[in-house]
């Protein structure tokens, strides 16, 4: 008998901000993304093994893990009005773009 299972991934555009990036210093948009692995048997997937939320500057690419918490104000922040200009977002220290 043979049972295939594994992972897939699966990524999720939640809102867009205009955010001062933490490593260019530049007021730019920000993508905020939601990743979620799932676990697969024969290729379904049933349930989600891992979830992690991340904002990417649109201007130099540098991303910037937040938790669960920060992605649901940024998305609340962003249904409200759009986002907030000037906000400093990500400045403790700089990362480098996700290479995929």
């Amino acid at each position: 008998m043979l049972i295939l299972f594994g992972t897939k991934g699966y990524l999720y555009q939640l809102a867009i901000l205009t955010l001062v990036c933490g490593r260019c210093g530049n007021p730019a948009a920000h993508t905020l993304r939601k990743r979620v692995t799932k676990f697969t048997l024969f290729f379904v997937p049933l349930f989600p093994i891992s979830t992690k939320y991340a904002t990417q500057c649109t201007f130099c690419g540098a991303e910037n893990k937040v938790s669960a918490q920060e992605a649901e104000q940024l998305e609340a922040q962003a249904a409200a009005g759009g986002g907030q200009s000037g906000q400093v977002y990500g400045g403790q220290a700089p990362q480098q773009p996700h290479q995929h």
